[in-house]
């Protein structure tokens, strides 16, 4: 006989979602996965672009509720489908009421889909809007994170302090630079792997006030529901996780990751 999986808790503070993929969820209507996250207070979901061809999906997606929102950014893995009509697409919604960030952009040397010099060259492009329009980054780093840092030094004097390292996996070294300049670090169903003790070494080194709380759905789905298609319903225990390792009250890492949350993505609404 199969264990029972535990249910998901339900916690009376509401919970943003700040990184998912709406339109990669595949084991569900849409509807349903919205109708489950309000169930256990999901109060607020972005969805990420990472490609040229789900630009326009996501901000579609935006519209499907009130408390849907996006971002428009290119992906390290699809650098090299970056173009002048890519990047004025972006430009031209980056300020849209709906979207709330660029990215997810950054570089990831692990899977080296891309060149890694186009991968540079498009994270400074888009980086680059991100200043122009003032606008906070989501961004990915993947086995690259002296690049990432020297890059991110090329903008510190423009980018704005609003961001995030989404699905944080780097060393300590990207976390203490990412802090110290104000970013936010992202932590998903990741921390909840019985092998990720490199993870949360960072989540316990960083402050509760600059932690974010994320999905990655469909990926990366959280323990106990590891091998079912990730959603933005299982985030209640990501939130346990981070109290467990930081040995923090609940209630505490709810309040605190929700402020930043609203502090990095939602800061006039």
């Amino acid at each position: 006989m199969s264990k029972k999986r535990r249910e998901i808790p339900v916690f009376d503070h509401p919970i943003i979602e700040t990184h998912c993929h709406l339109d990669y969820l595949k084991d569900r209507p849409l509807e349903e996965t919205l109708e489950l996250s309000r169930g256990v207070n999901i109060e607020k979901v972005i969805t990420i672009a990472v490609s040229p061809d789900n630009l326009a999906s996501v901000r579609e997606l935006t519209q499907a509720a009130p408390w849907i929102y996006g971002t428009q950014g290119i992906h390290p893995h699809d650098a090299e489908s970056y173009s002048d009509e890519v990047d004025e697409e972006i430009r031209a919604h980056a300020s849209d009421d709906k979207i709330v960030a660029i990215g997810e952009i950054g570089l990831d040397y692990f899977y080296d889909n891309a060149d890694r010099n186009v991968q540079r060259q498009v994270f400074r492009h888009q980086l680059q809007i991100a200043c122009d329009t003032d606008r906070p980054v989501v961004i990915h780093s993947r086995d690259a994170d002296d690049d990432t840092i020297e890059i991110l030094r090329e903008f510190e004097s423009t980018l704005s302090r609003r961001g995030v390292i989404h699905s944080f996996t780097s060393g300590p070294g990207l976390a203490r630079y990412a802090l110290d300049n104000g970013w936010c670090l992202g932590f998903n169903g990741i921390t909840t792997f019985n092998k990720a003790e490199n993870v949360r070494d960072i989540v316990r080194m960083t402050p509760i006030e600059q932690i974010l709380l994320e999905t990655d759905s469909p990926f990366l789905t959280p323990v106990p529901y590891r091998g079912r298609e990730n959603a933005p319903f299982y985030l209640p225990f990501v939130a346990e996780k981070i109290a467990e390792v930081k040995s923090l009250d609940l209630e505490e890492v709810l309040e605190k990751t929700y402020n930043n949350s609203i502090r990095t993505f939602f800061p006039q609404r």
